[in-house]
């Protein structure tokens, strides 16, 4: 095997071996050396966030007049590719790094300096050219922010519209069935299975909502407050003009944010974006686990629905098929739970002028916010969009229920409509045989007061 070639870098602290092939430098070289902890590395949409923000800064010293345009504009080519992902496999530093991200950041000035000098014929620099008018502080917090909103805006609220379209058009199929309502999992007054359809579309849509408020804190990025918020070496429009540079390029409505010292020492806008996803991750957790109860048996079970089948369910059991959609949804939702613990963790870790858990912030908000919008997409288009209503088990429980005394209360009283449930539960008959014996009522005033349909009316104000 021939050895492998490296060439030398140096930096402040000296030289040392790089690979010969890597477009990094000593700087990232020695992140690559200091952290072999997980291999784990930054995600797509940060790297991606950090192309941009390395655009817009250029843009922005340009403006500003203070670096030529044609130098800018090698600048800008280049981390739009990084920004692209012409350049992931040279983005090698694990997650587990600095708490600042710093290492993070001379790995993007790196690889942009190194790509654009090959194409502008001049030398770029990482610092002094591509850093320019930054620090690690601040755009790393403004990465957080920018991949996050980013991912949001393009892939968790898409799929989430999408998920409450299958579950309008699934409601509506479903609106004339009539079904056993279930509370503490025991039979309840019935219900129609559009209306327990529409209480998980409300779920998603509060979720939308949910997210939508917290996009305007999201949006306001560190970038301006270089070292500790003050601004240090940078020009007092810089931060602006970088956000505003930043929304022509994405469609996302990206501000300076108002407190710059506060934006550099919390991750209270990551924290609070990662409980509403939280909260969207209890909602999926609860819809799929009523599928996997409305599809349990199909003979011991409730037998309401059948998922489609997808896979062999046992390598043991033949025939056996599995609600694994659901299944893999609850467990994505498990993992965003955990996530936030860590990044509820990471917030708490703001030091006086600077946060130093920023890079796991960043890899766990970028995750959950990828994986609930796959999921959800998922459980749209594999689960809720294809179940079957096997209506012949729904009618034949509903027709059992002994609950549906309920309805008799006004006219004979609790007590005594607590004796007719119980006959008619230990007998296995229905409640309006039941009644007819134990009541001076009519068949017709049975029939009327005992409707199913009649008793699901209410519960969505207009």
């Amino acid at each position: 095997m021939s050895k492998k070639a490296f060439r030398i870098e140096h930096d402040s602290m000296g030289e040392l071996q790089v690979p010969e092939d890597a477009l990094w430098g000593a700087q990232t070289q020695r992140a690559v050396n200091n952290f072999p902890i997980s291999e784990l590395t930054m995600p797509r949409q940060f790297i991606a966030a950090l192309g941009l923000v390395k655009w817009a800064a250029a843009g922005a010293n340009a403006e500003l007049g203070l670096i030529k345009s044609d130098l800018a504009m090698a600048i800008q080519k280049a981390s739009l590719a990084v920004a692209g992902g012409e350049y992931d496999e040279h983005f090698p530093i694990d997650v587990f790094q600095t708490g600042s991200g710093t290492s993070s950041n001379m790995n993007a000035n790196e690889v942009i300096s190194h790509v654009a000098t090959e194409d502008f014929g001049k030398e770029v620099h990482p610092n002094d050219h591509v850093n320019m008018s930054q620090s690690s502080n601040d755009v790393i917090p403004t990465c957080v922010h920018v991949a996050a909103a980013l991912a949001i805006n393009e892939k968790l609220l898409p799929a989430l519209r999408h998920l409450s379209e299958s579950l309008e058009a699934k409601a509506a199929e479903n609106d004339s069935i009539v079904k056993t309502g279930r509370t503490h999992l025991m039979d309840a007054m019935p219900v129609t299975l559009g209306q327990e359809i529409r209480a998980w579309q409300f779920q998603i849509d509060q979720g939308i909502e949910r997210i939508g408020d917290t996009m305007q804190r999201l949006t306001a990025l560190a970038q301006g407050g270089t070292a500790v918020g003050t601004g240090i070496n940078a020009h007092p429009k810089f931060g602006g003009k970088v956000a505003v540079l930043l929304g022509e390029q994405t469609g996302l409505p990206f501000k300076a944010a108002e407190n710059q010292f506060q934006s550099l020492s919390c991750q209270d806008a990551a924290v609070e974006v990662s409980g509403q996803l939280r909260t969207l991750a209890v909602s999926l957790t609860k819809i799929a686990n009523d599928l996997r109860w409305m599809n349990s048996g199909p003979l011991a079970g409730f037998g309401e629905i059948a998922l489609p089948a997808l896979q062999p369910g046992s390598s043991i059991m033949p025939g056996k098929v599995n609600p694994v959609i659901p299944e893999a949804v609850a467990m994505v939702c498990a993992q965003v739970i955990g996530n936030d613990a860590t990044i509820t963790m990471g917030g708490q870790s703001g030091n006086f002028q600077l946060n130093v858990m920023l890079p796991v912030v960043a890899y766990n908000l970028i995750q959950s916010i990828e994986i609930l919008g796959t999921a959800s997409t998922v459980l749209a288009d594999k689960a809720i969009a294809g179940f079957e209503v096997n209506e012949e088990n729904i009618q034949r429980a509903l027709g059992r229920n002994p609950i549906l005394v309920t309805a008799l209360n006004p006219v004979i009283g609790y007590e005594l409509g607590a004796a007719v449930a119980k006959k008619a539960y230990a007998e296995g008959r229905a409640v309006k045989d039941v009644a007819k014996e134990m009541t001076d009522l009519s068949d017709e005033e049975l029939d009327r007061l005992l409707d199913p349909a009649s008793l699901t009316e209410g519960g969505i104000k207009h």
